[in-house]
């Protein structure tokens, strides 16, 4: 055998692969059925909603950010920051447990009506694509020629603008609509850094929806394998029923009444499916759940005067049995654990204080003796002001009582939604350190009634001369 020579796979490996290995370009067939219309009409309000929500703001904040410079998160009018651990693992959890409860129920519904890689990709980019190269035959005929037209050409350009405006969007919600309106309206070389982070986001949208295409749902998004996990065989899934539709045959004039089950095997569910599989070989990781396979069917049957329903929305139990089973374990559980959750989140919400106070030790040595028996710490209080307004905290030593304090800056101003550090030298008599233990209690208060009480122990030598 030569060295040269090429094994193919004796079946596919995956659905966007020949066999040899290369690259089989998808050209789905587009079916125009109800459910196409209602993923169209659903589809449209979300991009709508996804390039919105940056603009929009709710109690004066943007009603979705985050801002992983200054680690902020805001949701919903809420903003958290990264000293909120539980919260921001509430909401973590409780998002996670929605997608659990959403899949046992639904199947892959986010996948198939949700996802913005489905979404535009087969309602604004794939459109664009039969708009200026024609349907998928004529898409066909230019894969074969390989040369790349005027049409195709003009293609890649609209791609590429609206791979921008897509690119801007996205970046709205790391970096805020003004600072990016500022961005567009400005020099890029004012903002290099900006604009350069926009344009590698521009590339990598154009690369996802010019060239990876479904293989983002197919190879890189983790979401499908899971669904052997999340999935039980009562799940709600884009399914075939193959007590009804099995053994297949072809249509013919002279069948009356009709040989075989009901697919007369027109292949139409495999020529529309955007990730190129035949829903007939039953749950694949592949499905996205998108429903076209649906629409092509019932017309099908329309046609031919067959009941709709060959292929639609069941589960694997109901396609085997004929029986529907809604309420099981999970169904229960699942949404008895989001309830906790976010009533968790709730109630940590509502008892969260707008500032947040944190003890640092001062930098340098931990202690130093003065004149006089004294032994002086060096206390650094860092403030985070979550308001949005300017506020000054003043800071006084409430423990021990024998103690003095060197403020520099009392009351420490701290401007709105921002985080500043107070310099607090705390004095007290050496014999305080005789028995272990000893520590110093901060009062933190500001004009707006905002008060709370730090701890933290104080360092000093021991009767030995050792640091205690």
């Amino acid at each position: 055998m030569s060295e040269h020579t090429i094994l193919e796979a004796p079946e596919r490996v995956l659905s966007t692969l020949n066999k040899d290995g290369s690259r089989r370009w998808l050209r789905p067939r587009l079916s125009k059925g109800p459910f196409y219309h209602q993923r169209f009409w659903v589809a449209w309000a979300l991009i709508l909603l996804f390039t919105l929500v940056p603009i929009l703001r709710m109690n004066g904040k943007p009603l979705m950010l985050f801002d992983l410079a200054a680690r902020e998160f805001t949701l919903f009018g809420s903003t958290f920051h990264a000293t909120d651990t539980l919260l921001l693992m509430l909401l973590m959890v409780g998002i996670l447990l929605s997608v659990f409860l959403v899949t046992a129920l639904l199947g892959r519904v986010w996948c198939g009506w949700a996802c913005p890689q489905t979404v535009y990709m087969e309602y604004l980019f794939r459109p664009i694509e039969r708009l200026i190269e024609g349907d998928h035959l004529s898409q066909h005929e230019m894969d074969q020629s390989g040369a790349m037209g005027g049409r195709r050409l003009l293609k890649q350009a609209i791609f590429i603008i609206v791979s921008a405006f897509l690119a801007n969007t996205f970046l709205a919600y790391w970096v805020g609509w003004d600072t990016l309106l500022t961005w567009i309206t400005g020099s890029p070389l004012e903002h290099w850094g900006g604009f350069l982070v926009m344009a590698i986001t521009t590339v990598l949208m154009f690369a996802d929806f010019a060239w990876f295409r479904e293989q983002t749902c197919i190879v890189a998004c983790p979401y499908g394998r899971f669904q052997s996990v999340l999935l039980d065989k009562h799940s709600l899934i884009v399914a075939y029923d193959a007590r009804r539709g099995e053994p297949r045959a072809k249509l013919r004039k002279e069948d009356t009444p009709r040989a075989g089950g009901a697919c007369v095997d027109c292949n139409h569910c495999v020529v529309v499916c955007p990730t190129g599989i035949d829903i007939r070989e039953g749950l694949q990781m592949e499905c996205i759940h998108c429903t076209q396979c649906i629409d092509a069917c019932d017309s099908i049957m329309e046609r031919i005067g067959q009941p709709k329903g060959l292929i639609r929305y069941g589960s694997q139990h109901e396609m085997a049995s004929g029986e529907r089973r809604f309420l099981r374990p999970r169904v229960l559980l699942y949404p008895l654990a989001i309830l906790l959750i976010f009533g968790l989140l709730v109630y940590n919400l509502a008892r969260r204080e707008d500032s947040v106070v944190t003890i640092l030790r001062g930098l340098g040595t931990p202690y130093s003796e003065m004149a006089g028996g004294e032994v002086g710490n060096t206390i650094r209080i860092k403030v985070d002001n979550q308001r949005g307004v300017d506020r000054a905290y003043w800071i006084r030593l409430v423990e021990p009582a024998q103690g003095r304090t060197i403020i520099p800056s009392n009351p420490l101003p701290v401007p709105a939604k921002s985080m500043a550090t107070g310099t607090v030298v705390v004095i007290v008599p050496a014999e305080l350190f005789a028995r272990p233990g000893a520590a110093a209690i901060f009062e933190v208060s500001d004009s707006l009634g905002f008060t709370t009480r730090v701890r933290t122990a104080l360092l000093g030598p021991d009767a030995a001369g050792a640091t205690r």
